[in-house]
């Protein structure tokens, strides 16, 4: 039996073993679509409301009809309620909203969800933190002003060069990895925020430059915000993060990894790393989130 669940938005239940999408899905055939991830924590969903206000977002840059939210959030309750009577409250899970352009000629737009087992890779990367190679991405931070079509904004199904970045990173003894533009300046992790802490400052790059809008990284900015750290949006570069107390990845699912290693360097250990997990955390609990 399959510990994954597999919904369509009408709440119906699907066999997670069984074909479900048609072989000339866009999503299959193209990556024509768009997605969210997002955490079940103590059997609630979190930071629903701004992964869906992103999910729409996605969706208007890849010109895809607007995403009914509401829904979308029915169907996300009802995949949190279906994952807690199966496992109970105290395992984390994945939940994954996809949204493609559909079949390949003039049909109506795929929409699913799918809960699963949170990988062991994130108790790890929690726990031990991640090394880190940094990896040119292959354009400059105007790019994304210059050709809106490139879609570097949106959280698309287009990830192969993504996993091809981690992959490489693998073969080169690094868990993860941070992009670089074509200046240098820092971008983010295939699947990641990189936030740089010093004291009682919180740095992340700006989204400008061509990269996601993270709903983790603008939670905790908000409650830091709240309780009285100072937070900027500026351009780093791999000097910058070297010179930092400590580097994090921030995700909807991993939440907060440290950097450990910065290519060959390596980072110091801060003395109040769990200072800054810990707001992570609380972060992603806030209800409005």
């Amino acid at each position: 039996m399959s510990d994954s669940i597999l919904l369509t938005l009408d709440g119906t239940q699907h066999d997670a073993e069984a074909p479900f999408l048609h072989a000339d899905d866009l999503a299959v055939v193209r990556g024509d679509g768009v997605f969210e991830t997002l955490l079940i924590r103590a059997g609630r969903p979190r930071g629903v409301r701004l992964h869906l206000e992103r999910l729409a977002r996605s969706a208007t840059a890849m010109e895809l009809p607007a995403p009914d939210l509401d829904q979308w959030r029915g169907a996300i309750d009802r995949a949190a309620e279906l994952w807690s009577e199966e496992h109970g409250t105290s395992d984390e899970a994945l939940v994954r909203l996809v949204y493609t352009r559909g079949r390949e000629h003039g049909y109506a737009p795929t929409a699913y969800l799918t809960v699963e087992a949170v990988p062991e890779r994130v108790a790890s990367a929690r726990a031990d933190g991640v090394s880190v190679i940094t990896l040119e991405r292959g354009f400059s931070i105007d790019l994304a002003a210059k050709a809106p079509w490139q879609l570097l904004g949106a959280k698309t199904l287009s990830y192969a060069t993504n996993m091809a970045a981690l992959r490489h990173a693998a073969s080169e003894g690094y868990d993860d990895v941070i992009f670089v533009s074509s200046e240098g300046a820092v971008l983010e992790g295939p699947r990641s925020t990189v936030v740089a802490v010093y004291g009682d400052t919180l740095v992340t790059p700006p989204t400008e430059i061509g990269i996601l809008a993270s709903t983790t990284a603008r939670a905790v900015f908000d409650l830091a915000d709240a309780e009285g750290w100072k937070t900027k949006i500026e351009i780093l570069r791999p000097e910058d993060l070297v010179a930092a107390d400590s580097v994090w990845l921030v995700s909807s699912v991993t939440l907060a990894a440290r950097v450990t290693h910065l290519n060959r360097y390596v980072m110091p250990v801060p003395t109040d790393a769990d200072r800054f997990s810990g707001l992570v955390d609380r972060a992603i609990a806030v209800e409005d989130n």
